[in-house]
């Protein structure tokens, strides 16, 4: 084969924003939901997939919506409880790899060539933290598995909701040849309309079709879609920039009431935490307990000094304090511990660059 081959999975939550308000307000279960703006004058940001079975897409606008489906109910949104969620998915992507990039809240590229839990199975691992997703966040998400970004992407979409396909190295090119052409992650509708005009309907057409041909008719992109129908994509997975903290929390399925249960709880926290502290070769100043109560409300209580943390015997007696800092009156929904202004060796390689660097 003329392309190299990676172990990459695209994870997509689906219809994350309106599943989170599903999830977190138990009576629009089921019902048909647009997360948005008013009624009058706003646009969909998400919709359920109760609601997309009436034609109901994002970017649409909220008259429009309504027309479709008279009895749909419009939510607004909440950006601080989906970046809180995300942020808690994501920590389930980095007990794999640390080959992790997120493209938005609700998607990410993994890359597990090489993982954490030598595990040799791309398939097994992104069923595994579907699976995880579901049992620790309480929401579904769907799964693209193949040698490179975009054909994983593709992928993803295939078995939505809640499902994941495979297209393993020796079937990407029959694959690619039988795609219909509007499926091709990163051909909009207007490119879509004008590879039809010139009777582009399938990869297998496409792939007919010279460089030079592409290139006269689709400019820059001319290269680009000469190469993925062949398989050929070398975008790498791109990781965040240097990690601005390092945490664990852990959601329960009965609230706790107790301080007793809580302080127990924590030091099942501050165990993962110690060894995402560990792989990450990390230390960190700041301490910073989350609280979230049974009526899904978040209190944050943080605490700094002069040296360094990276054990839980150091961080444990801090985050008691912070703890006992404020009495807790409402039963406890999930406990979580994060450690920031961090010192890493990906930071120190950093500043030891900008110290050699001459001005």
């Amino acid at each position: 084969m003329t392309f190299p081959i990676r172990k990459i999975i695209h994870i997509d939550m689906d219809a994350f924003f309106a599943s989170v308000e599903q999830m977190d307000h138990p009576s629009l279960k089921g019902k048909a939901i647009a997360v948005g703006g008013s009624k009058e004058r706003g646009v969909v940001a998400a919709a359920s997939y109760e609601a997309r079975k009436y034609g109901i897409r994002s970017a649409m606008p909220s008259v429009v919506a309504m027309k479709k489906c008279p009895d749909l109910i419009f939510v607004p949104p909440r950006f601080d409880r989906y970046k809180e969620i995300s942020l808690q998915i994501q920590q389930i992507y980095f007990d794999y790899t640390d080959l992790v990039e997120p493209l938005s809240l609700d998607e990410a590229f993994l890359d597990v060539t090489e993982n954490k839990i030598g595990n040799p199975s791309a398939t097994s691992i992104a069923r595994e933290i579907r699976e995880r997703i579901k049992n620790e966040v309480g929401l579904t998400a769907s799964a693209g598995i193949s040698i490179n970004k975009f054909l994983a992407k593709v992928a993803s979409d295939m078995n939505k909701p809640n499902g994941q396909k495979t297209i393993p190295p020796d079937e990407v090119l029959d694959f690619m040849e039988k795609l219909p052409i509007q499926q091709f992650f990163g051909v909009g509708k207007k490119t879509a309309e004008k590879m039809i005009f010139h009777g582009i309907f399938t990869g297998k057409q496409l792939k007919e079709k010279s460089l030079i041909y592409l290139v006269n008719h689709f400019g820059k992109s001319g290269k680009h879609f000469y190469n993925i129908v062949r398989g050929i994509h070398h975008s790498k997975v791109k990781p965040d920039r240097i990690r601005k903290s390092i945490g664990a929390e852990r959601t329960f399925q009965k609230d706790l009431d107790s301080e007793q249960l809580m302080i127990e709880q924590i030091q099942k926290v501050l165990e993962k935490l110690e060894k995402r502290i560990s792989e990450k070769r990390a230390k960190g100043r700041t301490i910073t307990l989350k609280i979230k109560f049974s009526d899904f409300k978040v209190q944050t209580r943080s605490k700094t000094r002069l040296h360094y943390y990276e054990k839980k015997e150091e961080i444990y007696p801090v985050v008691v304090e912070l703890l006992r800092q404020e009495k807790i009156e409402k039963p406890v929904r999930l406990l979580g511990v994060t450690l920031s202004n961090l010192y890493t060796e990906e930071k120190q390689k950093s500043l030891s660059v900008q110290m050699k660097f001459e001005f």
